[in-house]
């Protein structure tokens, strides 16, 4: 972090008031500086980087200090940038609690639910029941952002996650949005007509398998359990994809065999478009979860998807 601002500049900072209609600056300013990117904070925000860049420029300019150094590469917060920061995010908090409060007040849960989650939980969790809760909170305005890395979600804007349990931050409050999940290694009848199934993990190492790169680069390997013992595999094939439903379309074709959560091909499985190999191989583990940091007032729009994802998965 570079540091530009002098003790004497401390006391500037304070003897200029930022005015009531500068609010939305300062907000935009936290954002920048948590996330020190002014093109991720621009798509939280959803405005443009360049609109982005022109307030927060506005903000130093009414403050007379600069806040942010800015690089080609990076951004980072100058000491009173850092100072005003650490200002300011209690009381933004106070104002995300405020309003939650005028929501408890009218009784009707309104505003924007920002939801990071993978592409798999946006299918197999959301999808099913993404009507029904439209339907029963038109009020509220789902905005669901499909990335399967982790996300700070304070500090990117996100009222809450949905991961895989094994998977979650101890920090957080989770609750179950989801039953104990299983994969499927699933393949096309034509593929097995070329190759014999495989009867056990390490057959896996002499067919061709499709594999999935999470966005921080790493291949996932394989995961199998049998008798209270669990281990991976590094596999390996002709194609390597970050989208499990063109992996689906791929076993389909018969390119190769496909390691996918159970949920996902279960309709395939019940029509014979792909067949289930290694099924023993495969045992249960924790579903998904809804987290979100621990608060001391919860939304009522949050509070509502937790009860309604209580709900739905009482009556499965």
């Amino acid at each position: 972090m570079i540091y530009e601002a002098s003790l004497h500049n401390r006391s500037r900072l304070t003897a200029y008031p930022v005015a009531p209609d500068q609010l939305p600056a300062v907000a935009a300013f936290a954002r920048v500086a948590q996330l020190a990117s002014f093109s991720k904070a621009a798509a939280t925000l959803g405005v443009s980087p360049s609109a982005l860049s022109q307030t927060i420029r506005a903000l130093e300019a009414r403050l007379g200090l600069r806040l942010l150094n800015r690089t080609t590469r990076r951004v980072g917060v100058t000491e009173a940038g850092a100072l005003f920061l650490q200002r300011i995010l209690p009381a933004l908090e106070q104002f995300t609690t405020a309003f939650s409060e005028l929501d408890e007040l009218r009784g009707t849960p309104t505003g924007t639910l920002r939801i990071s989650l993978p592409r798999t939980a946006m299918t197999t969790v959301v999808a099913p029941a993404l009507r029904d809760f439209c339907d029963a909170y038109p009020q509220i305005r789902l905005e669901l952002i499909a990335d399967d890395r982790f996300v700070d979600l304070i500090g990117e804007g996100f009222d809450a996650g949905i991961r895989l349990g094994e998977r979650l931050a101890q920090d957080m409050v989770a609750v179950r949005a989801t039953r104990e999940q299983r994969s499927a290694v699933v393949g096309s009848p034509e593929y097995f007509e070329r190759h014999p199934p495989p009867l056990q993990p390490a057959d896996l190492h002499r067919h061709r398998c499709l594999r999935f790169r999470f966005t921080s680069g790493v291949i996932y390997r394989w995961e199998f359990g049998r008798a209270g013992q669990e281990f991976e595999i590094d596999v390996d094939g002709p194609l390597i994809c970050n989208d499990n439903a063109l992996m689906q379309v791929a076993a389909k074709q018969g390119v190769g065999l496909a390691h996918l959560m159970e949920d996902l091909v279960r309709e395939d499985l019940a029509s014979g478009a792909l067949v289930r190999v290694l099924e023993d191989w495969c045992p249960p583990f924790p579903g998904f979860y809804l987290y979100y940091p621990s608060r001391a007032q919860m939304p009522l729009k949050l509070r509502v998807l937790i009860d309604f994802l209580a709900a739905r998965l009482s009556s499965t």
